[in-house]
């Protein structure tokens, strides 16, 4: 019974100790002129349902939940935001070649048709993320009409 005691302890520590180790959040107040709303002539619905499903990990501007300021929770933010991130960046999108932009869209029509994206993990919080059918079929349709003919 007393190590389960000192177990507790030391696990609780090392949960509050955690509490201070900061992350860096990814937020910005401007929107880069490379940004792929500014760059493609969007239609306000798609820009809409593409802010609330993808921004937050897809772009240098994530709407935090209040969550985010408990660890480890903001960790794991922070490294599947980076991830995302890597993949697929909006806010640069203008500076992809022709050749990553078509690469890049056809991932994102393959990745909605299948249900890959947004992530459950997301959508279970974001209920407002989840894309119904219509939503799927207006942004794949628009996805295909932007690839550039080679």
């Amino acid at each position: 019974m007393k190590i389960l005691k000192v177990i507790a302890i030391i696990a609780l520590v090392v949960l509050v100790g955690i509490q201070f180790v900061p992350t860096e959040p990814n937020q910005n107040d401007v929107t880069p002129q490379t940004d792929f709303m500014l760059v493609n002539e969007v239609p306000i619905a798609i820009q809409n349902q593409l802010k609330v499903s993808c921004y937050d990990c897809h772009s240098n501007n994530t709407n935090y939940p209040w969550y985010n300021k408990v660890q480890p929770v903001a960790w794991f933010l922070e490294n599947h935001i980076k991830e995302g991130k890597s993949e697929l960046n909006f806010n640069e999108w203008k500076n992809y070649s022709d050749r990553k932009k078509n690469s890049k869209l056809r991932s994102i029509i393959k990745q909605i048709e299948n249900g890959e994206m947004p992530m459950d993990s997301y959508t279970l919080i974001h209920k407002g993320a989840k894309l119904d059918s219509l939503a799927k079929n207006e942004i794949i349709n628009y996805m295909n009409n932007l690839k550039i003919k080679n």
